[in-house]
């Protein structure tokens, strides 16, 4: 089991100053607030990694050929089938090509025949006869490669999916290798990177819990590279989403929870209780009935919450909400706390 400091909706206290606390200020000019409490607790999720959803299969439909764009039948956000046709290329050409090698095709057949019986009465040379199959062979193979050309003037989806982008429209000219259709798969995974000290317990085939936009699901690590990268020192995590999160969508942010050796203790201070000061960020804290300003080292954003790194201490009294109160300001904590 994992220690986690946080902060919960749960831990919203109403506290009473007493009424022997030495104030300087009278407490008629006590600004009422509520605080949060940081308390100690324990949580199966351990350390929260940064993550980006993606598309298991992603795919930029392109051509081999040079070709005016005769239609498109795929627009942004649409759903398409494996082998459903997208963009249809100008074809008058590759068929012209098509008719002509194959028309060679049938001459050379027919030289190959004409040769062959010529041999059989000795009226023709086994090399003659070599060489007409060489040609009947080169014709086959122009065949060959004019009907693979046709078939890059019909571009299909390469699997079920939804198209992300619309690159061209009909009568634009493409030439080979330019993008036509930004297509990804249905099926979402998670991307990341982690720290050795992270990764240690992680293996393939194990799942994991994960956060995004509020949601929550699980995950199956379909990849994890042995070796970190030269630079950042990192490995790559890619993981499956297998529940839950079913309204995700690619691009979107999200947290995976790493238990084991290593999860850590970490604090969450709701955004509404932040104060900006220039570059520092901190919170006020309810102290013997003073708002003290507490500089904090913050992470990353999770939900409606803030990760701390260092700043804050089990017990102290987080002030929500501190609008324009100040450094040393009297406060009086009082009841009817946000939930």
């Amino acid at each position: 089991m994992v220690r986690l400091v946080t902060l919960g909706a749960t831990a919203l206290v109403a506290l009473v100053l007493s009424s022997n606390t030495a104030l300087a200020d009278s407490p008629s000019s006590a600004a009422p607030v509520q605080v949060r409490l940081v308390k100690t607790g324990t949580a199966a999720d351990g350390r929260l990694i940064a993550a980006t959803v993606a598309a298991v299969s992603r795919a930029t439909i392109s051509t081999r050929m040079a070709a005016s764009v005769q239609k498109v039948l795929a627009s942004e956000g649409a759903k398409v089938k494996r082998g459903q046709l997208l963009v249809v290329l100008s074809a008058d050409d590759v068929r012209a090509q098509l008719a002509a090698v194959s028309t060679a095709l049938a001459n050379a057949e027919a030289y190959e025949r004409r040769i062959a019986e010529l041999v059989r009465s000795h009226a023709a040379t086994p090399v003659e006869l070599e060489g007409a199959q060489a040609q009947r062979a080169q014709a086959t193979a122009a065949v060959a490669a004019t009907k693979a050309n046709l078939g890059y003037t019909q571009l299909l989806a390469p699997f079920d999916g939804i198209v992300q982008a619309r690159r061209v429209n009909a009568g634009d000219f493409v030439g080979p290798g330019q993008p036509l259709v930004d297509l990804e798969g249905t099926q979402l995974e998670l991307q990341a990177t982690l720290s050795e000290e992270e990764a240690a317990g992680l293996a393939i085939g194990q799942s994991v819990k994960f956060e995004a936009n509020e949601q929550r699901g699980e995950a199956i690590v379909t990849a994890l590279t042995p070796g970190a990268d030269a630079v950042s020192h990192r490995r790559s995590l890619r993981a499956k989403i297998a529940a839950g999160a079913t309204s995700l969508r690619s691009g979107a942010f999200a947290r995976i929870a790493i238990t084991g050796g290593a999860a850590a203790k970490t604090t969450r201070v709701p955004q509404t209780a932040l104060v900006q000061r220039g570059d520092l960020t901190g919170v006020f804290i309810a102290d013997n009935g003073r708002a003290r300003l507490r500089w904090l080292s913050i992470g990353d954003v999770l939900g409606n919450d803030v990760l701390v790194r260092a700043g804050l201490a089990s017990g102290d009294a987080v002030i929500d909400h501190p609008g324009s109160l100040r450094d040393e300001q009297a406060v009086e904590v009082v009841t009817g706390a946000r939930p």
